[in-house]
């Protein structure tokens, strides 16, 4: 699991970052970000009731990608903060090299997002 500080403790930083960051849609997930003041990365992931019913699934999920993000931290752009959305159980049972592929892209295209303003 990634480290306490880097993820986001309450509701008021995720409605800010959904506010007011911008979207970059991928195969499986999305990618909401927005720049940040604190100095850090925030990563936050998202699992929605309509994509798997039970929380047992949801949260196996959920630490799949979080794992993702771990292991590729250092890689991720400083003062931004990061919400990744799945919207398929396809995560779930798909090989670990390909959802860290599908991610890292994620990533690379907000950053050419981030530098367009």
């Amino acid at each position: 699991m990634l480290n306490k500080k880097y993820r986001f403790h309450s509701r008021g930083g995720v409605k800010h970052v959904y506010r007011d960051g911008k979207t970059v849609r991928g195969r499986v997930a999305s990618l909401v970000f927005a720049p940040n003041e604190r100095g850090f990365t925030r990563v936050a992931v998202v699992v929605s009731k309509k994509v798997e019913k039970t929380a047992v699934g949801r949260n196996r999920m959920r630490r799949r990608v979080y794992e993702v993000i771990r292991r590729n931290f250092e890689y991720l752009p400083k003062n931004t903060d990061y919400i990744f959305v799945i919207f398929t159980k396809e995560v779930m049972r798909m090989p670990y090299s390909e959802l860290e592929k599908i991610l890292g892209e994620l990533v690379e295209e907000s950053k050419v997002c981030y530098n367009k303003k």
